[in-house]
């Protein structure tokens, strides 16, 4: 038999990370025909002053976008490995498909998470399309999660990665049947220090290069200079939860519910605060209210207005293709937060409702509720409210 599934063409996303690097050298191991792809997602903000941008003369960003140095590394590590790699540049799709929504998620007030689009509409949509155009019959990235076809249904799982801190079926929860039939993640059943330790003993050159934080075309630059880039300011009033003005924000855009720094009135007490602090507790972001253009604060981590006990999700997306029934599951309303257990009702293929049996802390419209059975991540949706 030709082409067996012991001998295929697989195109491996390599990021210029540890993980891609492992992956790929997996693959290799196995017999597999692998061809590296490296995926430019952002133009670099190297542009000389006078460009058309609007920062000062004399500036540039050139230290925080690196995607040129990540290119050198992955380009190092598919030489170690002994395969090809081609640079392809999906700045114009991720403009389009994730930028612009990014922007538009933010203008509206609420805060978007673009690594969950970026899987759908870039990693998983235009490079899968790129592969399979180069003859691929998969494609594999260095994602922690696991997918497994389930032999009764016939569906295939997305499944969390085998590592707790590392896992990211949260950010891959918006792929769908056609795309985990392609998928492979060869690093999802193994923990991270045994990537490192494959790594350094197979002499990878970046087996001990850092694990990428943040977003790409955000970078280590200071989150609020970079969005004052392309949201204008509209200052308007801070308030406490009885209605006295503490201060001036410089946009709603500028900020998440649950923030705590960055809010300009940190040496500033609260006669009489109670319900979770002290004088001396720290302020919170509590609400958003566009309509007047005013923040709402609390002080103290567990003041009522930053607790929910229940949410409304739309743009809902179902690995399955379809809505589980309503049940009792568990949910992530972020990303770095144990499974919460929740009763799901109101699915559809476009929304739902969860009520959660402990109160959940800064549940963030525009961020993502995603449910799991056990270890089986079904889908989810933006939060609404």
């Amino acid at each position: 038999m030709s082409r067996s599934s012991l001998h295929q063409r697989i195109v491996v996303g390599l990021s210029g990370g540890v993980d891609s690097a492992v992956a790929a050298w997996l693959l290799k191991q196995q017999g597999h025909e692998v061809v590296g792809i490296f995926m430019k997602n952002w133009e670099d903000d190297d542009r000389p002053a006078g460009s058309g941008d609007d920062r000062p003369p004399g500036s540039h960003d050139a230290g925080y976008c690196t995607s040129n140095i990540d290119f050198v590394d992955a380009a190092a590590v598919a030489d170690v490995i002994g395969i090809e790699i081609e640079h392809v540049n999906f700045a114009a799709e991720y403009k389009d498909r994730v930028f612009a929504e990014f922007l538009r998620e933010y203008r509206s007030g609420r805060t978007p998470n673009p690594d969950i689009l970026c899987n759908a509409e870039i990693k998983f949509k235009a490079f899968l399309d790129h592969a399979l155009r180069l003859g691929a019959e998969k494609i594999a990235t260095g994602h922690y999660a696991q997918v497994r076809r389930n032999t009764s249904t016939g569906c295939h799982e997305l499944l969390k990665g085998l590592d707790p801190a590392k896992d990211q079926s949260y950010f891959l929860h918006r792929l769908n049947q056609a795309q985990l039939g392609k998928t492979l993640f060869p690093v999802g059943e193994l923990r991270k220090t045994e990537v490192r330790r494959i790594a350094c003993e197979i002499g990878l050159p970046n087996a001990r290069k850092k694990d990428s934080t943040g977003i790409c075309f955000i970078g280590e630059r200071p989150f609020r200079d970079f969005l004052n880039r392309y949201i204008a300011k509209q200052p308007g009033p801070i308030k406490n939860d009885r209605g006295q003005t503490l201060g001036e924000h410089i946009g709603l855009s500028f900020f998440t519910l649950g923030q705590r720094q960055g809010l300009g009135i940190g040496g500033l007490k609260a006669k009489g605060a109670q319900r979770g602090g002290g004088d001396h507790a720290p302020w919170f972001v509590a609400r958003k209210d566009l309509a007047n253009n005013t923040l709402w604060v609390v002080q103290g981590h567990e003041h009522p207005w930053l607790l929910s006990g229940a949410l409304v999700a739309q743009d809902a997306s179902w690995v399955s293709g379809h809505a589980p029934a309503a049940s009792a599951l568990a949910a992530k309303t972020r990303y770095r937060q144990a499974d919460a257990p929740c009763s799901l009702s109101q699915a559809s293929a476009s929304s739902f409702s969860l009520t959660f049996g402990q109160l959940q802390w800064a549940v963030t419209p525009g961020q993502s509720a995603v449910l799991y059975d056990g270890e089986v991540c079904l889908g989810g949706a933006v939060i609404a409210g």
